[in-house]
């Protein structure tokens, strides 16, 4: 009796341990197929950076020393102090500047004064002269009433006061010439003077550099290796301070070799953004590096520089933000996808497990572009049909389906 019921016992184990074996397969995850975009695409990490940035430099020939740097993230209107710089030989040669127009204005003065006092000095004599001629033109008068000898000394003594008044008229042309020849020579000279205190006045405002467009200010690297401080010595053109641009972005991307080799310019981009997490951006891929960076000193891990744009967004983002990139490497639009896990190698060709009913059917199927995720399906399947993310027990498969010849041949060259 014993011996009956254990043979019951085990029998009705056995049938529940099938039976659940059974339901497990039965109940295997399945994906029904339908049409929708296929996406191959990279995820990669970048960070924002301004298209421009405003390079403020020390004005060219300066030599001196900083005594006033804005303070690194500080924003600025355009207009705004952004350095000042103390050129102390600059300075000296500005003092010389005026101290020489100086000189050369009183120089000037005393030149006219001078001239004016020579003019009206030969001014009186011609005047002088002017009158020893009318003196001289009344006593030819009586010369008839002379005698020959006296008369003849007259006549000399005429001749004599219109030589003397042609010398005097000749003169006061030539004075005028000259005077005006020394005072242009010194208009010439002051004019000089004037142009280098002018010159180095504007140099010395110069030295006081404002910024020419509003932005967070950056302040630039001194040869010490150390972002510049009040004190440290600058000179012509060196950079003080740097302006990033706001309204125009781009996002610069280190690529693994791996992911460099995948990604072409042009390839689309789309952004977002961890610390905007409403925001959303679209660009493309500009340039890629043709030389790849060392992650560190003497490793042989590389990186790869790739420049791309932000060409539109709701919000533009600000420079530094770091941003999750989505590089879309092909998209095509509205086909038949099915997810990789369900596709299986099977005697040299690719199968899938459609499910009929409470079976399975394994067919070959055709894929075309494919990602490490999905397939786009080029034969083989169809809409609506149900496929399975597990292969089947062999139990459970009832046919298998083959592509005919003429399929294979439509399709050879698909890639």
């Amino acid at each position: 009796m014993s011996k009956y019921y254990f043979r019951i016992i085990s029998i009705s184990l056995l049938t529940f341990l099938f039976s659940c074996q059974s339901q497990e397969k039965t109940d295997s995850s399945t994906y029904t197929i339908s049409n929708s975009d296929f996406e191959d695409y990279l995820m990669i990490d970048g960070f924002v950076e301004p298209v421009q940035t405003i390079t403020i430099a020390c004005p060219r020939e300066a030599d001196g020393v900083v005594e006033y740097i804005i303070e690194d993230g500080t924003f600025v209107n355009e207009g705004d102090i952004v350095c000042i710089v103390v050129d102390k030989e600059l300075k000296k040669r500005y003092d010389e500047a005026l101290i020489n127009l100086e000189n050369a204005n009183a120089g000037l003065n005393k030149s006219k004064a001078d001239l004016d006092m020579r003019y009206a000095l030969l001014e009186a004599q011609v005047k002088n002269n002017a009158a020893e001629t009318d003196i001289a033109n009344l006593d030819s008068l009586q010369l008839k009433y002379l005698s020959q000898t006296q008369r003849k000394i007259k006549e000399l003594e005429l001749e004599k006061v219109a030589i003397e008044k042609h010398k005097l008229e000749k003169k006061l042309q030539s004075l005028v010439i000259i005077n005006r020849s020394e005072l242009r020579k010194s208009e010439f000279v002051i004019q000089r003077f004037t142009n280098e205190v002018q010159g180095t006045k504007d140099r010395l405002e110069a030295l006081t550099i404002k910024a020419t467009q509003g932005g967070l200010i950056t302040r630039a690297i001194h040869f010490t290796g150390k972002k510049i401080q009040v004190g440290d010595p600058v000179w012509g053109n060196m950079p003080l301070v740097f302006i990033p641009g706001l309204k125009k972005m781009k996002v610069k991307i280190l690529a693994s070799e791996g992911n460099y080799k995948r990604i072409n310019v042009n390839d689309s981009v789309e952004y977002s953004f961890d610390a905007m997490p409403k925001n959303r951006a679209w660009g493309k891929i500009l340039t890629k590096a043709p030389v790849g960076q060392p992650i560190k000193e003497n490793s042989k891990i590389k990186v790869f520089e790739i420049e791309s744009t932000i060409d539109s967004t709701e919000i533009i983002p600000g420079p530094g933000l770091t941003t999750n990139c989505k590089v879309i490497l092909k998209r095509i639009k509205d086909t038949l996808v099915i997810p990789q896990i369900t596709i299986f190698d099977q005697d040299s060709m690719k199968v899938v497990y459609v499910k009929k009913s409470e079976k399975f059917e394994m067919r070959q199927v055709l894929t075309g572009t494919s990602s490490q995720k999905s397939a786009v399906i080029v034969a083989g399947l169809k809409r609506n049909e149900i496929i399975s993310f597990t292969k089947p027990n062999a139990s459970l498969i009832e046919k298998k389906t083959r592509l005919s010849k003429a399929t294979l041949k439509k399709y050879k060259n698909i890639k």
